[in-house]
């Protein structure tokens, strides 16, 4: 074990909240001054690891890949095992996340990051999340009873997927509060059942009548939040926690050894990765990723028509104001896409309807440290460089809806990644070309899944076969999206819904649902209101219970 792995600490983007340890960085979520935690330092990788890994399981590559930034005196080896073990044990393919290839010709491969328990990729790293969550409150209560015990209250917004996979990842655990927000009606129908109609007590759901980054600034809110934080233990499962990043850089490099292992991987291809991505957090971690050492050339971004990372790599700005009405893209005027009132388009692949993307204050940090600060400095002195001007910019975007970098910030932004802005309409196209196409033999995706693939295919014309493979990501099974799906295939030889829909679907609409609606306009404190009355609620249950 290498002394770094033993002093892994945690830092702030914003400069603050220096020296924490991972359990602390997982516990907290967010940092006191609104930051988000990143490590010192992105470890790298031992000189033989494609020897050492390339034939491990997912979980034991997991293992490896968790052991660099997670001391074993924090969490011993053993009990790392067990909690890695734990969590893909809930997954319905002993791969966890396998590969499949969908044209041979363009050497464009899928990454199915679905088969755990809600289908889609958020279970690769809510499910590690739950158990980490779970331990750290047990040794923490070991010998304590009552309201001695710490309770955690896990606050998150969800477009989508994240909601139900941290439900499915919390429910019935033991001294953990569960809330979930939602913008009410802006979720799919499979989404919203798979979240409300879970009835362990210890889950709520909150449909906001809002967009999602109105939750997503509720959540924010509550974490800056002096007053409840003086009595309850927040905790955060969206991808500004740590632990989330981390989960999701091990599908990575499994689905790189997958990709060296067959037969039409020569040794000078070069490999991209394609993410379809809204929140910065999944691509994010193929950041992570490369900055180990995995060689990839490229991390393509593909957005939808909310595209703030599209335009941000195009000009330099990152604001969230995109164009109203009607749109050219390629000549086509984009129409039909409803705009809300403060600029988020509601597409096909709502999980991404997102106007700011959270983790993408990570990557300026990292940006920030590389070109405005000298190596002759003080380490302390950098990190504190960097923090000031990721915090100048953030307060630019809330003050005055966004922020221009300096071409040296976008050169370097630029070095590891690309950008794509996929239309509703190229969607749907997609879907239904890889439906049809001989190559990929009847393969349905999901709607988000298909503005990475049709990412991977432009991203393909420019780095060409057969020295370049392109891996797409696979965010959710198209059962999830079933309006998108049939708006695409309905009529398309061999298309039936029946085949796409999962067992475990059916009925899942009708079953008994719970949730509770918020006003937007009662703010965050009328969030606060029910997660205090609610937390209260289920403490006084347990104690009548007298467990």
């Amino acid at each position: 074990m290498s002394s770094h792995t033993a002093s892994q600490r945690y830092l702030s983007t914003r400069g603050g909240s220096y020296d924490l340890s991972f359990e602390e960085a997982v516990l907290k979520g967010l940092a006191s001054d609104g930051g988000l935690f990143i490590p010192e330092e992105i470890p790298s990788l031992p000189s033989d690891w494609v020897s050492k890994w390339q034939h491990l399981s997912f979980g034991e590559l997991a293992y490896e890949i968790f052991s660099l930034y997670i001391s074993p005196f924090e969490i011993p080896a053993t009990d790392l095992k067990d909690i890695i073990r734990r969590s893909y044990s809930t997954f319905r393919t002993e791969d966890v996340t396998p590969t499949v290839t969908l044209d041979k010709d363009k050497n464009i491969h899928l990454l199915e990051l679905f088969h755990g328990p809600t289908f889609a990729f958020k279970d690769v790293a809510l499910q590690f999340l739950g158990n980490l969550f779970e331990y750290f409150l047990v040794r923490r209560n070991q010998g304590k009873t009552g309201r001695d015990r710490e309770h955690l209250t896990v606050i998150g917004a969800t477009s989508g997927d994240t909601g139900s996979a941290a439900i499915y990842g919390l429910r019935g655990k033991k001294d953990v509060s569960v809330f979930i927000m939602h913008p009410q009606g802006k979720v799919s129908p499979i989404q919203e059942a798979q979240m409300t109609t879970v009835m362990d007590a210890n889950v709520h759901n909150l449909a906001v009548d809002g967009t999602f980054d109105d939750c997503q600034d509720f959540v924010k809110a509550l974490f800056a939040d002096p007053e409840i934080n003086k009595t309850h233990r927040l905790a955060a499962v969206n991808s500004i926690n740590w632990a989330r990043i981390l989960a999701q850089i091990t599908y990575y490099f499994y689905a790189y050894f997958n990709l060296i292992r067959k037969p039409s991987f020569l040794p000078a291809s070069t490999i991209r990765f394609v993410v379809p991505t809204g929140n910065f957090g999944d691509i994010l971690a193929g950041y992570f990723a490369k900055r180990m050492g995995l060689p990839a050339e490229k991390l393509v971004i593909a957005t939808n028509e909310n595209d703030i990372l599209h335009r941000f790599w195009q000009t330099g700005k990152y604001e969230k104001k995109p164009v109203h009405g009607k749109e050219a893209e390629g000549g086509i005027p984009q129409d039909g896409v409803k705009v809300h009132e403060d600029g988020v388009k509601e597409t096909l692949s709502p999980a991404m309807d997102i106007l700011v993307s959270s983790n993408f204050e990570r990557l300026l940090w990292f940006l920030a440290y590389e070109v405005y600060t000298t190596s002759s400095d003080a380490v302390a002195q950098r990190r504190s460089q960097a923090g000031e001007h990721v915090r100048l910019w953030l307060d630019a975007l809330k003050a005055e809806g966004g922020f221009n970098v300096d071409q040296q910030i976008l050169a370097a932004a630029k070095k590891d990644f690309e950008s794509e802005r996929v239309s509703d309409r190229q969607t749907l196209q997609t879907i239904t070309e890889i439906f049809s196409s001989p190559s990929s033999q009847g393969y349905i995706l999901d709607p988000h899944s298909a503005i990475g693939i049709t990412g991977a295919l432009r991203s393909a014309e420019r780095a060409t076969p057969p020295s370049t493979h392109h891996i797409s990501l696979a965010t959710a099974h198209p059962a999830k999206f079933s309006s998108a799906v049939d708006m695409a295939l309905n009529g398309q030889r061999g298309y039936s819904w029946d085949v796409v829909l999962p067992s475990e679907f059916v009925g899942l609409e009708d079953k008994p649902r719970r949730v509770s609606n918020v006003k937007k306009s009662e703010g965050w404190e009328g969030v606060r209101r029910v997660v205090v009355a609610e937390v209260e609620a289920e403490l006084q249950a347990v104690e009548r219970a007298g467990k």
